[in-house]
This record gives C-alpha cells, sequence and structure tokens, in this order.
C-alpha cells in the first residue's frame, strides 16, 4: 500500500492530501531515509513524521486496504 494511503487509513493523519504534502515536502522518513508518497508500506517499517516541533514515530505492523475506527489503531504501535 502506498505510504499517504497508510497514513490516511490508518488515521494516524486525518487526510490524504496532507499526508502527500508532508511526504513531498520531506517531512516522511521509513527506516531513516525519506520516502516518497508512492513508497511501498510493509510490517515492521519504522515510520517517523516531522510536523513542526512534534514528531511522530511508529512502527507498522499491519497493512489493511480498510480499516473502521476501532481497528485502526491495530495496524501502527508507537515508538
Amino acid at each position: 500500500m502506498r505510504l499517504d494511503k497508510y497514513l490516511k487509513v490508518s488515521r494516524i493523519i486525518k487526510r490524504r492530501t496532507v499526508a502527500n504534502e508532508l511526504c513531498d515536502a520531506g517531512h516522511v522518513s521509513i527506516n531513516g531515509k525519506v520516502q516518497r508518497a508512492s513508497y511501498d508500506v510493509k510490517p515492521n517499517d519504522i515510520i517517523e513524521i516531522k510536523m513542526g516541533e512534534k514528531i511522530i514515530k511508529v512502527q507498522v505492523v499491519s497493512v489493511l486496504e480498510h480499516a473502521t475506527k476501532e481497528n485502526a489503531n491495530e495496524m501502527y504501535k508507537p515508538l
């Protein structure tokens, strides 16, 4: 699954366009390397998002095409 779509489906970021803009600006890195929105997310990837002073760091647990509000947080675990 694309990185921007994963961030939206897992509800780490509310909108896919915002996720896409963060990737284009170079604020999203996976396993220590800045990635584009088209990166294919895999389980055990470490995603780090820089939003101003705030840094969000999570590990991908699973990749689901569709997630409800209840099981969206099961797609990742915070680090």
